[in-house]
């Protein structure tokens, strides 16, 4: 789970709902003080939200970028229906290409698409299905297919539990599973209160649906390699969702540009988002010119 490092928005970034052909989503929109030279669409992970972006607003947005971090359906504080179906993979690779369509609309070109973790393989979807409105894709944090084996026992847990228990009692459970980092990690008062806010405002269905595809979703890698799209692969150091090593053979697998954030593990937008910011712009720059 991503803890983002400050809830306040930078004054370069609004609060607000995009609206598309599938619905609105509840979006977090930093604009550069001149025009883009390119516009990024931000896709959150596994409990994740569009607060996870929120310490790299600024510094992309000095960089020349519109950043756009969206919360997917049943998530945080966009909307999401009590049925599992609406949250299958294939239904979210079709908000993201809408989002991506209602972004691109505005500013007439094609958007960098980056994807968290989870986020990592419901972008790659997106862009097998349809890559026409993409300039980029970068995965941050996701791997090749399915989750490690210990974190799928986690993840397992997590699932049988929502299934019996109310949320309450779940998150206190995850408090309790927490990985060592975290549970010594000082979390401020005000992300202790936003963390749980989040968990209770996300639509139960929506997790155990994507939390059934972190523990199933194939390798895909070949397929992805095909679509003549620069690729960028970002992960920190170490990683309890994906071994590093695996990303580092992904990325390779796909030619894509590698970057390894020292400092970080699974949430390197949150944990240095300004070393982040700065790959992520160096990638961007060098996509738009191809």
């Amino acid at each position: 789970m991503s803890r983002p490092p400050t809830l306040t928005l930078p004054p370069c970034a609004r609060a607000y709902r995009l609206g598309t052909e599938r619905g609105a989503f509840a979006v977090h929109d930093a604009r550069p003080d001149g025009a883009p030279i390119g516009t990024a669409l931000l896709v959150p992970g596994f409990t994740g939200s569009k607060e996870d972006f929120i310490a790299l607003l600024a510094p992309l947005a000095a960089a020349g970028f519109r950043a756009v971090a969206v919360d997917g359906r049943g998530q945080h504080e966009s909307p999401g229906p009590r049925d599992e179906v609406a949250y299958a993979q294939g239904e979210l690779a079709l908000d993201v290409l809408a989002q991506a369509r209602a972004v691109r609309d505005a500013d007439g070109g094609p958007v960098h698409l980056l994807g968290h973790s989870l986020g990592g393989l419901v972008t790659r979807a997106a862009v097998l299905r349809d890559p026409a409105p993409f300039r980029s894709l970068t995965v941050l944090s996701s791997g090749p297919a399915a989750i490690a084996a210990s974190q799928q026992a986690r993840v397992r847990m997590l699932i049988e539990a929502l299934g019996v228990l109310d949320r309450e009692t779940v998150w206190q459970k995850m408090r309790e599973l927490d990985p060592p980092e975290a549970a010594n990690a000082a979390t401020p008062p005000e992300i202790g209160a936003f963390l749980y806010r989040r968990w209770m405002n996300t639509v139960p269905e929506q997790l155990i649906a994507t939390g059934r595809q972190m523990l199933t979703e194939p390798d895909r890698v070949a397929e992805l390699a095909a679509v003549p799209l620069p690729k960028h692969v970002i992960s920190g150091v170490v990683d309890y969702a994906w071994p590093v090593p695996l990303m580092d053979a992904m990325a390779e697998r796909l030619s894509a540009r590698r970057t390894v954030v020292e400092g970080a593990e699974h949430s390197p937008n949150a944990e240095q988002p300004a070393t982040t910011a700065a790959a992520l712009a160096g990638f961007w720059e060098a996509a738009g010119q191809g």
